[in-house]
């Protein structure tokens, strides 16, 4: 029988091409930097998944709820050939995996690992429980900073540049 020269049809949730996404990376609770670290290992297992580069954690105090212990903070880029929602997806099976358990937590609460999707190419996404850039990320100084230190001409979306957001910490 002949062999079809034409390649088999790519899932939807596989990309043709190749797009940069950056992740928020959390915790507070056990060990937090050895569960990053973990989460960070367990991403770049993934099918699609490859983890570039990862900044320095930084701790930082709770925001929100704020009565619980610090957090380590950092960002992780990220190159992906998976769609926003199936990224998302991993993100929250990376969570699961390391004893997250989203259903039981307080808002903004204590947490073993939090895994947030930041930004995904230069694309805005609004899918019921999918929003990209994150809609709070020009507030949080413990993701801009993170990001401006991997990829410093880094412009979001709406194109505000990270340098000028991040700037007033930094001076």
């Amino acid at each position: 029988m002949p062999r079809s020269s034409t390649p088999p049809p790519r899932s939807s949730a596989v990309l043709a091409r190749l797009v940069r996404a950056f992740v928020g990376l959390g915790s507070n609770l056990g060990d937090r930097e050895a569960t990053i670290r973990r989460a960070v290992q367990l991403l770049g297992e993934r099918p699609g998944i490859d983890v570039v580069a990862v900044s320095t954690l930084r701790e930082t105090d709770p925001v929100g709820y704020e009565d619980q212990p610090r957090f380590l903070n950092g960002v992780a880029a990220l190159e992906v050939e998976l769609t926003a929602r199936v990224l998302l997806d991993e993100l929250l099976a990376v969570e699961r995996e390391l004893g997250r358990d989203r259903t039981r937590e307080t808002r903004w609460g204590p947490r073993t690992i939090d895994l947030d999707l930041l930004l995904y190419g230069d694309e805005t996404v609004e899918e019921p429980g999918l929003s990209v850039p994150h809609p709070r990320l020009a507030e949080r100084q413990f993701v801009l900073e993170p990001l401006h230190e991997l990829e410093p001409d880094l412009t979001l979306p709406d194109g505000r540049a990270v340098r000028e957001l991040v700037a007033p910490a930094l001076e």
